[in-house]
């Protein structure tokens, strides 16, 4: 059965369900009953603390939600595309910690949120995020500039649609996860 071009298959759906629910579920499952010292712990001088690392998934998925849909929301309706290329890149490659990114300034931790603020920010963007994409009809349809994706295919790809910027904050939330067991397993961790 054919699709209409740039319409969001049931398929597609479910997958960023799953996701974003899975990545959301690894953030709370990492850091459930942790003592504020284990929160705090910072394994050197220029690495995040596991709050830091929480209060920067929570703003990278609250940029999404605001500015980033905003901007999709605006921009002109475009043609045929293919982006089964770029949702397997995002899927594959942002969790990839070998890969070193300077993440937006706005993204940096400031001390926002205490860590049960946080994660709760994090739960409820989880939701916003999966409705977004559920009721945005135009989701596929509309793509903007990304400069992660820039950065991690060095230039190759450039645009991401709603959809893919939904599996971006995902992929970025898997990829965070893993930094935060990385603390977890410094030596000097708090047990």
């Amino acid at each position: 059965m054919l699709t209409e071009i740039g319409v969001l298959t049931q398929a597609e759906l479910e997958q960023c369900r799953r996701y974003v629910e899975q990545t959301g579920d690894g953030v709370s499952a990492a850091t459930d009953e942790l003592s504020e010292e284990q929160w705090n712990f910072k394994p050197g001088p220029e690495r995040w603390s596991i709050a830091e690392i929480v209060e920067h998934v929570v703003v990278i998925q609250e940029l999404v939600l605001g500015p980033i849909r905003g901007a999709l929301a605006a921009a002109p309706v475009c043609g045929d595309r293919d982006h089964k290329r770029v949702d397997e890149f995002v899927v594959d490659r942002f969790p990839d910690r070998s890969i070193k990114l300077q993440g937006p300034e706005p993204g940096k931790p400031t001390g926002r949120w205490n860590p049960a603020e946080a994660l709760e920010r994090l739960t409820a963007n989880c939701g916003q995020l999966t409705e977004y994409v559920e009721s945005t009809p135009d989701v596929r349809q509309r793509v903007i500039e990304a400069a992660p994706l820039i950065a991690i295919s060095k230039g190759e790809l450039r645009e991401m649609d709603g959809y893919q910027w939904v599996l971006a904050v995902a992929a970025h939330t898997e990829r965070h996860t893993e930094q935060i067991r990385e603390v977890q397993g410094d030596p000097g961790y708090p047990g």
